[in-house]
């Protein structure tokens, strides 16, 4: 019976469960501290109002909300920026990718690496964007197009890697027969 206790094995179900909700966790905290930077901490600013009922929404802490809104306003935080890249993937699929930094050239050199190691490349300024109407913080595929095995998995391998980056707020397809995974 070496090996087979219970504990072990919840213990790394909990792992998984918890990385999860951490990677989830920070990107609404970073969301909320963008935000209450550009509304200096007003709580009853939309934008800001939008953010946390999010967070609440992905059952954020309370603590944990409250101490992003105070680092937005604080007199350390560092400016945080959104940037948009946009690429194709495996069949032509358009992909975009939505980021929040406080240090965009790092974060264009590492998405560009994940990208290379993927197949694909940052493609310039609005040429995949066309194929999106922006909805709100999201982007709905205004054309789509149908993809397969070889082409689907190798999309659902780089929308993986895309998603566990930490400044990757959201990663948008016009790939029907998978499901998009902006937040």
């Amino acid at each position: 019976m070496s090996g087979h206790s219970k504990w072990s094995q919840i213990k790394h179900q909990k792992s998984v469960t918890d990385a999860a909700k951490s990677r989830i966790f920070a990107r609404h905290a970073r969301l909320i501290a963008f935000e209450s930077k550009r509304s200096q901490g007003n709580v009853s600013d939309p934008s800001l109002a939008s953010a946390i009922n999010k967070a609440k929404a992905a059952n954020m802490p309370k603590d944990n909300i409250e101490r992003a809104v105070a680092k937005g306003v604080s007199k350390d935080s560092g400016e945080l920026a959104h940037n948009l890249y946009e690429t194709y993937g495996p069949a032509g699929v358009a992909i975009l990718i939505d980021a929040m930094t406080d240090n965009k050239n790092r974060t264009t050199q590492e998405l560009k690496h994940l990208l290379v190691t993927h197949g694909t490349e940052i493609a310039p300024p609005g040429s995949a964007q066309w194929a999106f109407t922006k909805t709100g913080d999201s982007y709905v595929p205004t054309t789509t197009l149908e993809i397969s095995g070889a082409d689907e998995e190798k999309l659902v391998a780089l929308i993986e890697v895309l998603d566990e980056h930490e400044d990757v707020q959201g990663v948008f397809t016009n790939a029907t027969g998978y499901e998009n995974s902006g937040d």
